[in-house]
């Protein structure tokens, strides 16, 4: 598929790795609607990504609220007029161990608000967001592109077993919706991130940051603009649908 004059929805759109696709999709002439929390860092990243010349409209948007994604993918389908492609990026971490013992006592657990918070938004709201992305891609009858952020801990990983339980769901749903959306022209995939250097690992302590990069073949973090290349690869290879590919420089979690 090509990517210019295409509507690109992209979810945590405002900052981040989502921002870095919106800008790769930018540069290649495509229109943007952004869905992010913040009013004010959507109107930041709107106003950096109209430089290039492209349409972009901005939605504030809880994904784990069923009524709000229903709501937002309506109203981009009455602006855009179509909906191509959806980035499904928005997450949090609300990272804990399942449990801690010291001194011969469960000292604290895991809890049920810190497991579901993080299930709401990493995996409900990449359901429900695929779910309303798909029901105008077949309405439009035009097909389109899913791609379902996921981690290379969906493995598992340890402090993240919330995280992990939602990046292996995400893995799991893009491959049953390859096979039921293909009928329709629609592609899905997932991109299965490493540590990749953001404002969040450039204040890591230095020996913690150079633990993460000593585990990593490549010798280095990766970069937003590695990813948001992957993204634009999926994109417009036409045989690419239900497989998951992990950009994480050779780390194994």
């Amino acid at each position: 598929m090509e990517i210019k004059n295409k509507t690109v929805v992209i979810t945590g759109g405002a900052q981040g790795l989502g921002f870095a696709m919106a800008i790769e999709m930018a540069k290649h002439g495509a229109n943007l609607a952004l869905i992010d929390m913040q009013e004010s860092v959507l109107a930041e990243a709107k106003t950096t990504l109209e430089t290039h010349g492209v349409t972009v409209r901005t939605y504030v948007a809880n994904v784990a609220v069923e009524s709000d994604v229903e709501a937002v993918f309506n109203a981009i389908q009455t602006d855009f007029g179509n909906v191509t492609v959806l980035i499904n990026n928005a997450g949090i971490l609300r990272d804990g161990m399942l449990l801690k013992y010291k001194d011969g006592a469960i000292s604290a657990k895991m809890s049920l608000q810190q497991f579901q918070s993080v299930i709401d938004v990493n995996l409900t709201g990449v359901f429900l967001c695929g779910r309303e992305a798909a029901v105008k891609m077949v309405e439009n009858g035009q097909g389109g592109v899913i791609i379902n952020m996921s981690s290379v801990a969906r493995a598992g990983n340890m402090g993240q077993t919330n995280y992990s339980a939602a990046k292996a769901g995400v893995v799991a749903m893009t491959t049953s919706w390859a096979k039921e959306l293909g009928r329709y022209g629609i592609r899905v995939g997932a991109i299965a991130p490493g540590v990749i250097r953001t404002s969040m690992t450039d204040a890591m302590k230095p020996e913690a940051k150079e633990r993460l990069v000593a585990m990593k073949p490549v010798g280095r973090l990766g970069e937003a603009e590695e990813i948001a290349h992957t993204a634009k690869y999926i994109i417009e290879n036409d045989f690419f649908t239900g497989r998951v590919i992990e950009i994480d420089g050779g780390i194994r979690l």
